[in-house]
């Protein structure tokens, strides 16, 4: 046993225990706060709390492999965020579903783009094809999302028909996209600059994690509750 204890020094170890614990939390929480919720709240905060639940299954994964093996859990963490990602993506739909018609057109750009986003930057994280080369294709993704929920179709829908809620949801989860989204790149940079270290590049992505499934759940919740609390009131 004594090969999978955490060593006292060893932080990235420690913050992927942290994250661990904290997502299972976040998870049972959001679950719980459904009674709060009215209509298709309900379904945004469940996606929420699906979110953190994927995200605590694959740190369970991830924190032995960094413990046994001391090597970045590259495979666990792709697969992670190739099922999260794309369910945040369906938070922005499900905001506007909620306040207006919207095109499925929309939802398969948004959804297509953050799929080329993440199986590129894979493929340069495991030096499939070339790491520069992968994480300029992943950047430009990125950036179509930007562009979509600041002045695209989804913004002009949020603006138009969005309730205060809704609004407050929506603008902060492109705060989240925008700024919280640009940690990941700033890991890939640190991480494969020059000899690259593992420690930086995955302490850097756990922060990321942390920043993106739970505060992007609590601003879901949020919404969720202050919309019910206007409802009864």
């Amino acid at each position: 046993m004594k090969e999978v204890m955490l060593d006292p020094a060893d932080f990235v170890g420690m913050s992927f225990w942290i994250i661990s614990a904290a997502m299972t939390a976040a998870t049972f929480f959001f679950f719980m706060e459904r009674d709060r919720a009215v209509g298709k709240w309900k379904t945004s905060l469940s996606v929420a709390a699906l979110v953190t639940g994927i995200a605590a299954i694959h740190y369970f994964y991830m924190r032995e492999v960094w413990i046994v093996s001391g090597t970045s859990p590259t495979t666990f963490r792709y697969v992670d965020w190739l099922l999260t990602v794309p369910l945040q993506i369906i938070e922005f739909y499900l905001i506007l579903t909620a306040i207006a018609v919207v095109r499925s057109a929309l939802f398969w750009k948004l959804m297509a783009a953050s799929v080329v986003m993440l199986v590129f930057g894979y493929f340069g994280e495991i030096r499939s094809i070339n790491v520069w080369g992968a994480f300029i294709i992943s950047m430009l993704a990125w950036l179509f999302i930007i562009y979509e929920v600041f002045l695209g179709e989804a913004s002009k829908i949020s603006a138009k028909n969005g309730t205060e809620a809704s609004k407050k949801a929506f603008n902060a989860l492109r705060i989240i996209v925008t700024v919280g989204w640009a940690i990941y790149p700033l890991g890939y940079v640190l991480g494969y600059t020059g000899g690259g270290s593992e420690n930086t590049l995955n302490i850097v992505y756990n922060l990321a994690d942390f920043v993106n499934k739970i505060a992007f759940g609590v601003v879901i919740w949020a919404a969720a509750t202050s919309s019910s609390d206007e409802q009864t009131s």
